[in-house]
């Protein structure tokens, strides 16, 4: 029996010891990185927990709620909306949103999510009303500044702070849609006519300009080659020109050196008279139309008849 008592009371002190360990290591908690821990005491808020190692009295303190630092992402269903112009379409929204407060995230509302959910419907509902379709379709970044803005101040007493809003879908009515898409058709038609035109355009200038570009060089080639004709016939008429000085030249270098040749062998006037009269015979046989004869060979020649005609007489 009393070793019965003995290994019931050893048993007994292992199960405490076992207890009081499992209830030090309950009250033993590490926060991990980009969380918090809400702290309560006997069901009141007592403190919030950061990143570490921490101890809780036993009993007394439970963690009443952990919270996610990090940034999170809400995809909410589309909601059906109304424009100004009275056009019923359905916007799906994305909001990004970060825990800036853990208390006031515990304490501050019911479901933070459906919370935000339902401030964004409502908050993208007073926006869209005020815009007519095609405003709607092509302001998406005013509306995301609008949404995030009002969001943001509505968040803030829940420790929430929205840092993105995002219209993921619009989707207008299928009549609405069938139109956008006809007009979508015209304008492409619209655009590539302009820009065949255009082409067609620049093509006819292209031509145009080619054909005076080339009227341009066949004028500059007949200049060019006009220039050669009369520099080459410049040329030929100096170079003629040049040959009949040079024959000149000659001619009377020659007369001069006859002259010379007349005065060294001693001629007499008669003599030099007659070569004057060769001189002119010659002269005479070229195709000049006036010819001026010195007054001494006109006298000579004045002899020469009266001679001519003595003789004649007898």
């Amino acid at each position: 029996m009393i070793m019965n008592g003995g290994m019931i009371g050893g048993v007994a002190l292992l199960i405490i010891l076992i207890l009081a360990i499992m209830v030090v290591a309950s009250c033993i908690k590490i926060v991990p990185q980009a969380q918090a821990y809400v702290m309560e005491r006997l069901g009141a808020y007592q403190e919030t927990w950061s990143v570490g190692l921490h101890f809780k009295v036993p009993i007394i303190d439970k963690v009443a709620k952990r919270v996610i630092l990090k940034e999170q992402v809400a995809d909410f269903p589309p909601q059906p909306v109304i424009t100004k112009d009275n056009v019923t379409m359905r916007i799906d929204t994305v909001v990004f949103f970060q825990i800036t407060d853990p208390k006031l995230f515990t304490y501050g509302v019911e479901n933070p999510i459906m919370a935000i959910e339902n401030l964004t419907a409502t908050t993208l509902r007073n926006i869209i009303g005020d815009l007519e379709l095609d405003q709607t379709l092509t302001s998406r970044e005013t509306i995301n500044a609008k949404m995030r803005a009002s969001l943001d101040i509505a968040t803030d007493p829940w420790g929430i702070k929205v840092n993105r809003v995002e219209l993921k879908n619009i989707i207008p009515p299928a009549a609405i849609q069938d139109a956008m898409e006809k007009q979508m058709k015209a304008e492409r038609e619209r655009r590539e006519s302009i820009l065949r035109a255009e082409g067609e355009k620049k093509s006819t200038i292209l031509v145009a300009e080619g054909k005076k570009e080339s009227a341009i060089l066949e004028a500059e080639a007949e200049k060019q080659s006009a220039i050669l004709r009369a520099e080459a016939e410049k040329e030929k008429m100096i170079r003629e020109a040049e040959g009949e000085a040079e024959a000149i030249m000659k001619v009377q270098k020659a007369t001069a050196d006859g002259l010379r040749f007349i005065k060294e062998a001693g001629a007499d006037e008669a003599v030099l008279k007659l070569k004057s009269l060769e001189a002119l015979e010659k002269v005479g046989n070229g195709q000049s139309t006036k010819i001026i004869i010195p007054s001494e060979i006109q006298n000579m020649a004045g002899l020469l008849t009266s001679a001519k005609e003595v003789l004649t007489e007898k």
